[in-house]
């Protein structure tokens, strides 16, 4: 490895689009934030080191080794940020970067491609509305002052619109990159009136200069074509600074070593198929599945990803795939969204569990496991409530898997667990989950939008439609009716606890409709219009048998906080 004589940033860029820079699979994808880019384009102008870069010559065979991917050019949060894989089959050598992938995509999206950030204060949908198109521009008339960050040229992404409202003040970088030859730069610059300003002629005049004319590309150069060298370079240069996290290092590895599928392309279709599904997941996810599944230590540890199960990894691909899709399959027909489920690592024992015992095709919908999916359900709600994913989610996973087995490499999960095993999972785990009165009083404090609240609630009524989202959650006592509590009302003025799960229930959506704001005594009243309908009623509804009158408000908080603690304990325990 030697070190190269420096180029330029046209020079890089250049390279970039004429594909003989690419970028090796064991490389995590382009996440820098707009600000960044601006900051990196402030920092060129300055003059100011932006660090050296490290490249690998790819040659001969070794261009078919690996899979390589190129740049990505008009980024879209959320939507458009998977690189499009390259294939190198007849393409002539070229160089992969190791080091530096950010930097050099930031320049390139900045001269010559385009941002897409979320517009504040819109509902989420993948539109132009909501992900404007956005350009690198630069303030042509005025330097910053005073910045925390302490940029003085102010670089900005703006939609051609923005831009064009002040068109005097913004330069498009992108028209610098044509504008290499002196002549054309100030032809240019004469044109548009541009030299009349000596701020505006000094800064374009830096950026045509940083562009075009310093070499401040400097790079390493390693050309030795062993992949096991390449991939070893990349996880040391990775590990200080300012790291890539365990799971890109080991998404490293499993990509390196997946001999058949593309480890990237099935490892982000599925977390865009989970996405789909309304749950946010990411690699991590993906990985820690595996591990569970099949490794005795689960903790992120590069060691834990050797050649030989990263090949098992991908031997086990399909089957893993599916496994995790029908568990959230399952999560989905319990009524969970992707705020309710507070811990996606709740959902890897169901995995675990579908996958070993092999009954993941169709599980969430089939009658024979009508019974099991109630089972789950039930310690699913429970395990959020009680909070067990916490700080110590991988001992707690580890604890749980104890109840399936011993040692997961011999005997995953034995012939004669054939349920969701409940109780061995409860014995199994050490942390502390007693039902205190101070945890039960803060269950009934939870207030309506929480992200317990779905849970607490789903606990307390779990015989409505979840599967197909046929619930509501309802104050009993309306909200028209807070202001008429009375001001001798114990509870007046708190809307705490009106607003708390004391004063909610989960409501048939059609059940809710036909409420429709009706004070808590009429719609009693009109529900269970004769004696022997009005226990079983408020039985199921979780009622207490008092005059429910608003004025009442006060002993109707009191009876239904001592009737729902009485309820949560029972299921709790």
């Amino acid at each position: 490895m030697s070190f190269q004589t420096p180029i330029t940033i046209c020079e890089a860029i250049r390279n970039i689009e004429q594909n003989r820079y690419l970028l090796p699979s064991i490389q995590r994808e382009f996440e820098w934030s707009h600000e960044k880019i601006e900051w990196l384009f402030d920092s060129i102008m300055r003059n100011y080191p932006i660090s050296s870069f490290l490249f690998w010559r790819v040659e001969g065979e070794t261009k078919t080794d690996f899979k390589f991917y190129r740049f990505i050019r008009e980024y879209r949060q959320r939507y458009k940020t998977h690189n499009e894989e390259f294939s190198t089959l007849g393409h002539s050598d070229f160089t992969a970067i190791l080091d530096g992938q950010q930097r050099l995509t930031s320049l390139y999206i900045g001269i010559r491609g385009s941002y897409a950030y979320r517009a504040p204060r819109l509902r989420e949908e993948n539109s132009e509305r909501v992900y404007p198109t956005r350009y690198l521009y630069l303030n042509i008339t005025r330097s910053l002052e005073n910045e925390e960050d302490g940029r003085i040229f102010e670089f900005k992404f703006l939609t051609k619109t923005e831009a064009d409202e002040h068109s005097e003040s913004w330069f498009k970088v992108s028209e610098i990159y044509g504008l290499s030859d002196d002549f054309d730069f100030n032809k240019h610059l004469d044109d548009h009136k541009l030299k009349d300003n000596e701020f505006s002629y000094r800064t374009l005049s830096t950026l045509k200069n940083v562009i075009h004319s310093k070499p401040i590309i400097n790079f390493f150069l390693e050309t030795e074509q062993k992949i096991d060298k390449a991939l070893n370079i990349f996880i040391r240069i990775n590990s200080g600074g300012e790291p890539l996290n365990f799971s890109d290092l080991l998404m490293s590895i499993a990509v390196a070593n997946w001999e058949i599928k593309d480890a990237r392309r099935e490892i982000h279709a599925l977390t865009d198929a989970v996405i789909e599904k309304g749950f946010s997941i990411t690699k991590d996810f993906i990985l820690k599945a595996f591990l569970y599944l099949h490794s005795k230590d689960i903790k992120f540890k590069v060691t834990n990803f050797s050649k030989s199960n990263a090949r098992d990894f991908e031997n086990e691909w399909n089957k893993i795939r599916d496994s995790i899709l029908s568990a959230f399959d399952l999560v989905k027909s319990f009524g969970f969204i992707d705020a309710t489920l507070t811990s996606k690592n709740s959902v890897l024992p169901i995995v675990y569990y579908l996958y070993h015992r092999d009954i993941y095709n169709e599980f969430e919908s089939k009658i024979e496991h009508s019974t099991d999916r109630l089972t789950i359900k039930k310690w699913l709600h429970t395990a959020l409530v009680k909070r067990l994913f916490g700080a110590t989610t991988d001992s707690v996973l580890s604890q749980i898997r104890k109840a399936f087995t011993d040692d997961v490499t011999e005997q995953p999960i034995p012939s004669d667990i054939n349920e969701f095993p409940v109780s061995k999972i409860n014995g199994q785990i050490r942390k502390d989950t007693g039902i205190s009165d101070e945890f039960i009083e803060e269950l009934l404090l939870t207030q309506k939008d929480d992200k317990y609240s779905f849970s607490i609630l789903a606990l307390l009524y779990p015989d409505l439609d979840y599967r197909n989202n046929n619930f509501h959650k309802d104050h009993l006592h309306p909200v028209t009716m807070f202001n008429h509590l009375n001001d001798a009302c114990t509870y007046a003025n708190d809307w705490q606890t009106y607003n708390s799960i004391k004063n909610l229930q989960m409501l048939d959506a059609n059940e809710n409709m036909s409420k429709n704001g009706k004070s808590l005594f009429d719609w009693v009243s009109h529900q269970a219009n004769s004696s022997d309908r009005l226990q079983p009623f408020l039985k199921s509804h979780l009622i207490p048998d008092i005059n429910l009158e608003i004025d009442n408000f006060s002993q109707f908080i009191e009876s239904r906080e001592k009737l729902l603690r009485e309820k949560l304990r029972e299921i709790l325990a």
